[in-house]
């Protein structure tokens, strides 16, 4: 099955889930502030705007004006999204880890809200996994076993 997304639908939801990750990050924040204290609040702050941070070099290079005129020119774009995405998360958690001495347990739960809330959003957005049926294979595989028999 392929699942097609026309590319201003693609381009809204690249942007929504940047901008859920931003509301992890805060819900995060607060509950990181509620149970812990003000330092791990910030961190969760750090953590989560890393990710997010990433994720918008990333969709602005993917969805820029330029990367829609063609398919080489959307498959460069992409690659030089995932670079810069990379680049954007390694130096500033070097900077953050060097320079802010942060918790790092609440930094990382920061950063990884950015990643639950992006597999999230991909899951209802895909309209083929919500019509997956985890025996549909063994079902498939039964069927051919009957016919076989059928056969001989």
């Amino acid at each position: 099955m392929v699942v097609t997304i026309e590319l201003p639908s693609a381009r809204r939801l690249a942007f929504g889930v940047v901008l859920g990750q931003a509301a992890a990050t805060l819900a995060v924040a607060l509950a990181c502030w509620a149970l812990a204290g003000p330092r791990e609040a910030v961190s969760a702050v750090l953590g989560g705007g890393i990710g997010t941070l990433a994720s918008l070099a990333m969709v602005a290079l993917a969805f820029g004006p330029w990367a829609s005129a063609s398919a080489e020119r959307m498959l460069v774009a992409f690659y030089a999204g995932e670079i810069a995405k990379f680049v954007v998360v390694v130096a500033l958690l070097a900077v953050v880890l060097w320079r802010l001495k942060p918790a790092p347990v609440a930094l990382l739960v920061g950063y990884g809200a950015t990643f639950l809330v992006y597999w999230i959003v991909l899951a209802g957005s895909l309209p083929g996994l919500r019509r997956i049926r985890p025996l549909h294979g063994l079902e498939r595989l039964r069927r051919g076993r009957h016919v076989l028999r059928e056969m001989r």
